[in-house]
């Protein structure tokens, strides 16, 4: 059971080796980590690029960045590029369920700890999740890859923006995001079927794949259609009305998908007239007069407050919020009634957003300091404070600074 509550997690008992870096393999293993499992982080001497992407930092200089996707882990920094440093991985191995990297392709196998031709020999139980950019192999394959520089060759930049932006950079890294997402879920998925076949196997997840697989409904229309989708703001291709609109004191989002959520809204806005509109009738219809229904959809808003407006129209069952800032949208009662803003070992952060009834997952530790629990892996796998130490000397380990010895 987990010493973190009285309940157990979904994970618990599972071993997980982190050699990730940046975003998406770390938001992976902090997931996996929320939900019970022991995280060992191994970073390179010079450390996850994120502990130094700051301002803001916290009062010992780590970047926010690095706190949002490494609570819930123990730190460990080595210097792979030396032998005695992967013995140290390797010995890891022995008691791992998981190993999650996110290396260009071919890193492991010059260090002889390819997957296929090492790993899943020596670990037969091993699960080995690659996070890449465009995998292995193919036109791309072993190329870097970057969430903005994958948002853009995949066609996503395309459709986000207006005409007088231009195609324009979605404002949260979303395909680095959904790839650890993915990666989660592959985990999971090969978890499930170890438990069935007894034996590991690979998972492969790149940012490339996930930039393609997030063009819903676009792709879909695009090849349905043969017309290439534009610029589309807040506007939805195949919803109307689908969109931002403003009224007397700011803008609010309405969220109407079917024909009855609309004649609900214009009863509540009193213009049940709108719907015996030809114009306005159906889907089809409000799409291709789209403006027309703009104008006098904004005309009656222009009346009434946003706040009041949102309550009056979701009361109603027709979907609408206010367009929020981030510290307005984590001030909603209901951030705080999903636990989705928590503080937790000295850390303040966004919550958990997978919930389990019977194995909830619980924010773990506040994120580790660079090499912060050598000492304390180092020894469960065997190594002595002597050899340890040799380590430290010869530049294999990195320990945190305010490590004791």
């Amino acid at each position: 059971m987990s010493g973190r509550g009285l309940q157990p997690s979904a994970l618990d008992g599972l071993r997980v080796i982190d050699l990730s870096r940046v975003l998406a393999g770390p938001l992976c293993t902090q997931m996996l980590a929320d939900h019970g499992a022991d995280v060992v982080k191994i970073e390179p001497p010079g450390a996850d690029e994120t502990r130094h992407l700051g301002p803001p930092s916290d009062d010992a200089g780590e970047a926010a960045y690095f706190g949002a996707v490494n609570r819930g882990k123990r730190a460990l920094a080595l210097d792979l590029s030396r032998s005695e440093a992967r013995e140290i991985l390797v010995k890891l191995l022995e008691t791992a369920d998981v190993l999650v990297e996110n290396f260009l392709p071919g890193t492991l196998e010059r260090w002889n700890l390819g997957y296929a031709d090492v790993l899943s020999t020596r670990f037969p139980r091993l699960i080995h999740c690659s996070i890449t950019g465009f995998g292995a192999d193919g036109p791309l394959g072993g190329l870097p890859g970057y969430d903005a520089v994958l948002q853009a060759m995949c066609g996503l930049m395309s459709i986000n923006g207006a005409s007088e932006s231009g195609p324009t950079r979605i404002g949260i890294p979303i395909v680095d995001y959904v790839t650890g997402c993915h990666a989660f879920s592959g985990i999971l998925l090969a978890l499930a079927a170890r438990q069935r076949t007894g034996r590991g196997q690979s998972v492969d997840v790149t940012l490339f794949d996930t930039g393609l697989a997030l063009l819903v409904p676009h792709a879909a229309n695009w090849m349905q259609s043969g017309r290439t989708p534009g610029l589309l703001g807040s506007a939805h291709p195949n919803i109307a009305p689908y969109d931002k609109f403003s009224a007397s004191d700011g803008e609010l989002f309405l969220g109407i998908v079917n024909d009855g959520q609309f004649r609900r809204f214009c009863r509540q806005m009193g213009r049940e007239e709108l719907p015996d509109d030809p114009r306005f009738r159906t889907n089809a219809a409000r799409l291709q007069h789209a403006d027309a229904l703009r104008r006098e959809i904004e005309r009656t808003l222009a009346g009434f407050k946003v706040a009041d407006l949102c309550r009056a129209l979701m009361a109603a069952g027709v979907p609408a919020g206010a367009v929020n800032t981030l510290p307005q949208a984590f001030a909603q009662p209901h951030a705080a009634h999903r636990r989705m803003l928590v503080e937790h070992d000295g850390h303040r952060a966004a919550g958990i957003p997978v919930k389990l009834g019977r194995t909830p997952g619980r924010p773990g530790r506040r994120p580790p300091r660079l090499g912060e629990h050598a000492e304390e892996i180092l020894a469960e796998i065997g190594w002595a404070p002597a050899a340890i130490e040799k380590l430290h000397e010869a530049g294999v380990l990195v320990r945190s600074p305010g490590t004791k010895r």
